[in-house]
């Protein structure tokens, strides 16, 4: 009976490896195909929306286009390197990532540069970094750890506590020292989807969640730039050329898209009227040349990458693998959103840019590695490496 039950049994085992195998290729493109299409247009929108002030600036209509270029190329390198990191290294070298990471935000604040009122840049030669958006992966990192070692303990406020101060607090209280509110709300935006998708106690979450708004909601009105912001937000026409510039200005460019836009490169938006057009604001450019149907191709590419990360993360292998593919996935999403709310002025402008779109070395790095990640969990979810927990 056991010699008749073996082949069947090592059939079904092939035919199940050979299907997985499907799976993992199919998750995989599900993942990249997003990805790449958004750094393709992004390039693209950063061409015509750059090149005015690009040659006002360094007599070079092309200068950040070129230098995207390259940051694309570097950041297409660093997804195809961390797809190949098996995912679980990082869980064992979560405590040294992080630790990194505040290393670089306690640099920035000793020896970065200032610009319009945030020291956010450290100048390394030619090339600026952001330490900020590499804290958004070590934060996400490490807590997913901690939560993933502390699965059975997190009924106890301590055990819950601490990974959240350790993580969440420390980087939020840096980033606000910058200041920098804007990354700090995503990543408690990230930090509290993270929360929710592990076992931790729902009336802790939402008890951290409610003094972490007060928190944002008293430092917005304590510093006078972010208080323009909200402002700016309310009623955006009673300083028309002040803090009301950028939004109204983002307004305009978007409805003069209309359904199909002005054409691509015919942007008038990026004539000096709307500032930050290649970077913050670079989807007001997309919207005036491609229109509506250009603005809502790019979202529901972010809706595309956000279902297929979510469902990594449901087959994840193990508790570490959910809530690492949940955060990463939650930054890309809550970033985009949060960006593209801002330039719709339907939230208020925090300063984040659009994820693989807009112009910027440190954003494309991190971007990038995050999506490495999650193409690296989804194949591994469909291979069977580990056991599901």
């Amino acid at each position: 009976m056991a010699t008749s039950v073996t082949p069947i049994a090592r059939a079904r085992s092939i035919r199940r490896a050979r299907e997985a195998a499907r799976a993992a290729d199919r998750n995989s493109v599900l993942l990249l195909l997003p990805v790449i299409t958004l750094l393709v247009v992004g390039l693209g929108a950063i061409l015509s929306a750059s090149s005015v002030i690009a040659r006002f600036e360094h007599g070079d209509q092309f200068f950040y286009f070129k230098r995207q270029v390259i940051w694309a190329v570097l950041g297409v390198g660093v997804l195809v390197v961390a797809s190949r990191i098996p995912y679980r290294l990082y869980k064992r070298y979560s405590g040294l990532i992080f630790g990194v990471s505040v290393v670089g935000l306690v640099a920035t604040l000793a020896w970065g540069s200032i610009r319009g009122g945030s020291r956010r840049w450290i100048e390394v030669g030619p090339v600026t970094l952001q330490a900020s958006e590499f804290s958004k992966f070590a934060v996400v990192v490490f807590l997913a750890a901690a939560l993933s070692r502390k699965e059975g303990y997190l009924n106890n406020f301590a055990h819950f506590f601490w990974p959240v101060a350790g993580s969440l607090g420390i980087t939020a209280l840096l980033l606000m020292m910058e200041p920098d509110l804007g990354t700090t709300i995503l990543v408690a935006a990230t930090a509290v989807a993270i929360l929710v998708a592990s076992t931790s106690p729902l009336r802790y979450v939402i008890g951290l969640a409610s003094l972490g708004s007060m928190a944002a909601l008293g430092s917005a009105l304590s510093q006078p730039y972010q208080k323009e912001r909200i402002l700016a937000f309310l009623d955006p026409a009673a300083d028309p050329l002040g803090y009301g510039l950028q939004p109204l200005q983002s307004l305009v460019a978007l409805g003069t898209g209309g359904w199909f836009g002005v054409g691509l490169g015919a942007s008038r938006a990026r004539w000096s009227f709307l500032p930050n057009a290649h970077t913050d604001f670079i989807f007001s450019i997309i919207g005036e040349e491609t229109g509506l149907a250009g603005s809502l191709t790019i979202i529901a590419l972010f809706m595309v990458l956000a279902l297929v990360g979510i469902s990594v993360a449901k087959r994840a292998p193990d508790a570490f693998g959910r809530l690492l593919a949940i955060g990463l996935v939650s930054w890309l999403t809550f970033q985009a959103l949060i960006n593209i709310g801002g330039v719709a002025v339907v939230l208020p402008i925090t300063g984040v840019p659009l994820p693989f779109v807009s112009s910027g070395g440190s954003a494309m790095l991190a971007n990038m590695a995050a999506a490495g990640v999650l193409v690296n969990i989804a194949r591994a979810t469909a291979r069977g490496y580990g056991v599901a927990k």
